[in-house]
């Protein structure tokens, strides 16, 4: 068994806290590899921001769950290393699982060194979900891990996530989820999704100059759930902006996305003010880095060296999480 707190992580309820009382919400970047998690804990140190570090099931796999908890403990030295140097203040992190499925699963991520785990039993049926995220609650809870449930289905594609359309979160069920599993903070669908095409076009309009303007998010159900659990930390999921110009540089140097649309960083910004806590964002990172390490390839084709294109990937990376600390999450100067 390893102790989160013996890692250097904290679990989320201070930062919740913290941000819900603050206007702001936390940033969870989903990594994948070294370079990424470089980017993320550079980023949010060098703008003092508290950070969730995200984990998808194949990620887990991808890298490893024995080398992923020595990552996460080298990433807290990393940055207690850089604070140091740099004379900043240390940063709050945390190390969650996204989207785990199954109570095995967030019990071995709690086994092994997470201080936060997400149940998501939004397949389920409601009372299989209520089941579930309750049995993760109570084990999790015995090492004061904290524990995020989801209520409504995000549309979308992104690792091991898929559903072919989403269904909202119905408001006049969260008081009844919450009160019977104790969770700690709950994951709504209110409009956003996963992946980098996150709506159809047909479902969106488009300005003069042919981009696809994507529809609002259902804030009205957001201020619902607001109502009824007043206080309360909320998630949104499938949050990247999916940026025009990470888009455009994959195109650019041979790639193929079509119709990519994200969810418009002002409404990040609003629901950011509200009661939601945590915006979780993943396909931007991914768009960054591909788009540079394209681009590298295309202007270098001789060039074999790994440091060469993902060391410049890495330092986009750095740069699209400090504008989102400071411009859309609002958590910049808040660790």
């Amino acid at each position: 068994m390893a102790d989160y707190k013996e890692l250097g992580l904290v679990n989320t309820r201070n930062m919740f806290k913290k941000a819900m009382k603050g206007g702001y919400a936390i940033p969870a970047y989903n990594f994948n590899n070294m370079e990424q998690l470089q980017a993320i804990i550079t980023a949010c140190l060098e703008t003092q921001s508290p950070v969730i570090l995200q984990v998808s099931s194949g990620a887990r796999k991808y890298a490893n769950q024995t080398l992923l908890r020595y990552m996460a403990e080298g990433a807290v030295e990393m940055m207690k290393e850089m604070a140091k140097e740099k004379k900043l203040k240390e940063i709050p992190i945390a190390l969650h699982l996204d989207h785990g499925d199954t109570f095995e699963l967030c019990k071995s991520c709690i086994e092994s060194g997470f201080s936060s785990v997400m149940i998501d039993g939004s397949h389920h049926s409601y009372e299989e979900n209520v089941a579930l995220t309750k049995k993760v609650v109570e084990f999790a809870h015995k090492y004061d891990v904290t524990v995020e449930g989801e209520l409504g289905v995000l549309a979308g594609i992104e690792d091991d996530v898929k559903a072919e359309k989403s269904t909202y979160t119905k408001p006049e069920e969260v008081i009844d989820f919450v009160s019977r599993t104790s969770v700690d903070s709950l994951a709504i669908s209110i409009g956003t999704s996963h992946g980098a095409n996150k709506f159809k076009p047909e479902q969106c309009a488009r300005n003069k100059d042919g981009i696809l303007i994507p529809p609002e998010l259902r804030f009205d159900i957001l201020e619902e759930i607001e109502k009824k659990l007043p206080g309360f930390p909320i998630v949104l999921h499938g949050s990247s902006s999916v940026p025009i110009e990470a888009v455009k540089m994959i195109n650019e140097n041979g790639g193929k996305l079509k119709d990519t649309i994200g969810i418009p960083e002002d409404q990040l910004r609003k629901a950011a003010k509200s009661a939601v806590c945590k915006i979780n964002i993943d396909s931007d990172g991914r768009l960054w880095m591909t788009g540079t390490v394209r681009k590298v390839f295309v202007e270098k084709p001789a060039e074999f060296d790994p440091r060469k294109y993902l060391g410049p990937a890495r330092e986009s990376l750095t740069e699209m999480y400090k504008l989102k600390n400071e411009h859309v999450l609002g958590s910049a100067g808040k660790a």
